[in-house]
Order: C-alpha cells, then sequence, then structure tokens
C-alpha cells in the first residue's frame, strides 16, 4: 500500500483518529465530552448487552403509526448524537413522513476522537462490537414502536458513513437501505493503519474484489442485498471522491448490476445524482455528487418540500441530503 502523506490540515471531522496518527490526522474541532440530550431527543438506558459501549438515543413524532418506518442515524467523529439531531433534518423529516429516528452516540471512551471504529474488526463485524450495539438499538427501538420490519434503513456521515457500510453488509437481514455521506466502502480497512489509506487513496480494487467484502461480512446470506445511496462533496479532502466511486463499485456489484450509468439529473446544491440498475423508479444504487462541497452532510435550510436541516460545522449547505436520502428509499410518501 503506497505510504500516506500528510494531509492538508483545515479544519473539518475525521473519520478516524488516534495518538499514534496524530501526525497524519487533521485537528480536532469540537469537544469530545458527550453532551445531554436535547429537548426531543430521548435516551435510552437499556437496550441490551451493549458490546460496543455506545448511548441510544431516539426521537419519533407523537403520533407515529404501528408499521412505520425506523431510520439509524449515526453522527462523524467529534460530534454527538444531539448534534446529528439539531442539524441533519431528520426530525424535520420524521415528522413530515412519520417514522422514528435512533441516534448511537460513541464517545471518547471508545475512540478518541469519538468516532464509530469502522476500520476495527473487533467493532465493526456481525454481532461484534459497536455493529452488535447498533443492532440490539434496532431491535429495541422496533419492539418500543412496532416498527415495519422490512422498513428499516440506515445512515451515516464520515466515520458514521464507514459504519454504514459495514452495517448493511453485516446485517442485510436487518436493513433494506443505507445511505453513505462522506463515507468508505465496507471493509475498506482492517486496522488504523490501513484506514488512513483509505480515507486519502484509491484502493485500486475491481468492482468484484469490492464486492467480495460485502459478502464475506455475511457468507451464506441469499438476498436481498440493501439499496444504497452515495453521498459525497467533489472537494473533500479528508476522504477523498474515489471513495463514492468505489462505494458505487461495491453496491452495483453486490445488487448485480452494471457500473454503467442508466440515468443522470441535476439536482439543487450543484449536484448530479447518477443512478445504477434497470428500474429507473426504484435504483439500486444511486451516487450524488455534490460539486465543490468540502467534507460534510449536504443540508439545505428552508420549508420546501425537498428542504431540511440547518447549517453548522460539517453540516454544509447544498442540498438537503437527508431528504433525498428518505426518497431514495421511498419513505417520504
Amino acid at each position: 500500500m503506497t505510504t500516506p502523506l500528510r494531509p492538508p490540515a483545515p479544519r473539518r471531522p475525521l473519520v478516524l483518529g488516534a495518538a499514534v496518527l496524530a501526525a497524519l490526522l487533521l485537528a480536532l474541532t469540537a469537544s469530545l465530552r458527550p453532551a445531554a440530550a436535547a429537548d426531543g431527543l430521548d435516551e435510552v438506558p437499556d437496550f441490551g448487552s451493549n458490546p460496543g459501549n455506545l448511548a441510544m438515543y431516539t426521537y419519533a413524532p407523537a403520533d407515529l403509526p404501528e408499521g412505520a418506518p425506523l431510520v439509524v442515524a449515526l453522527h462523524g467523529c467529534t460530534q454527538t448524537a444531539n448534534d446529528y439531531y439539531a442539524h441533519s433534518g431528520w426530525p424535520e423529516l420524521a415528522d413530515r413522513y412519520h417514522f422514528a429516528v435512533v441516534f448511537p452516540q460513541t464517545s471518547a471512551a471508545n475512540n478518541v476522537q469519538s468516532c464509530f471504529q469502522w476500520f476495527d474488526p473487533a467493532e465493526d463485524s456481525r454481532d461484534a462490537g459497536e455493529a452488535a450495539s447498533v443492532r440490539q438499538m434496532v431491535a429495541k427501538a422496533s419492539e418500543t414502536y412496532g416498527s415495519d420490519a422490512a422498513r428499516v434503513f440506515v445512515t451515516g456521515l464520515s466515520a458514521g458513513g464507514g459504519m454504514t457500510a459495514n452495517l448493511l453488509a453485516d446485517y442485510p437481514d436487518v436493513f433494506a437501505g443505507g445511505a453513505v455521506h462522506a463515507g468508505l466502502p465496507a471493509q475498506c480497512a482492517t486496522s488504523l493503519v490501513e484506514a488512513t489509506g483509505c480515507q486519502l487513496y484509491d484502493q485500486r480494487l475491481t468492482p468484484a474484489q469490492w464486492g467480495d467484502k460485502v459478502r464475506d461480512s455475511h457468507p451464506g446470506h441469499e438476498g436481498p442485498w440493501p439499496r444504497v445511496a452515495i453521498f459525497h462533496g467533489t472537494s473533500d479532502t479528508t476522504v477523498a471522491p474515489v471513495n463514492g466511486e468505489q462505494l458505487r463499485d461495491q453496491w452495483t456489484d453486490v445488487r448485480g448490476v452494471g457500473q454503467e450509468p442508466t440515468g443522470t439529473e441535476e439536482l439543487p446544491g450543484n449536484t448530479t445524482l447518477t443512478t445504477y440498475g434497470p428500474d429507473t423508479d426504484r435504483p439500486d444504487v444511486a451516487l450524488f455528487s455534490i460539486a465543490g462541497m468540502g467534507h460534510g452532510l449536504g443540508v439545505d435550510p428552508g420549508a420546501g418540500d425537498t428542504q431540511c436541516g440547518t447549517a453548522g460545522a460539517y453540516f454544509l449547505a447544498s442540498l438537503c441530503s437527508s431528504y433525498y436520502s428518505a426518497h431514495f428509499w421511498g419513505i417520504d410518501e
């Protein structure tokens, strides 16, 4: 593997972090201390054995019906569940379209920069560590809200995006779809050193090799595999945009469709949507390339049908990526 170069040092959240790689990583910009739950965000203290040492927070509209969808939303490094709740737009979408949201939270006790550990097999594998804790949260929330087991989805930013891809690979029997924002392909790295290379460089694997990383995460699974939306800024210097292309290669291979696009569309926020798969109304994979956007989650404050979220650190004005994730999954009806 190519030796990682020293990345530039603009202030943005990292996908990974540890003291041993401090010279290679960007500076922290937010407190690592977990915040108390915001108004409307409920902590669930007991949801299982919790092998990954995570905290569980939920949001659900008061009039949530039985059989509603469930969304799991994973924050990025240096962030908290409160940050994602306050800025991502998921609570307002939950109110609008009637579904519940789980906001897992890690902390500096797990990782010095409060990153979900998408690069550690002890944490990101099926029935292990943080991945198992998230699975337990899904079970608890589904029991609490009477969620539709066929409409459970997962999304995340940066390290949360890397963990999202792993969760889709680990639990295709749980998640019907996912959305990876400024993240990385499933099982790109199995160590912290490899993770730095995944962040910054093309790994030069074929679609089939990427697909095997997913299939090997849950051997024997015969399908279906989740549908996946991918969001990436073209000016992201923390997680190189090639990761969006590698995610596209990985999940088109897993879904059994080619890498040749079947549709393109221009969207708000200088975004180009490219879809893959024969069903243009329900594509297998969608790649949202956001021209000029750096490392963060796209938001579009406003009251329009396709708008949501509020701008903040690493919540960048472009398009409301949470809305387009919900639309891709078909839960905006």
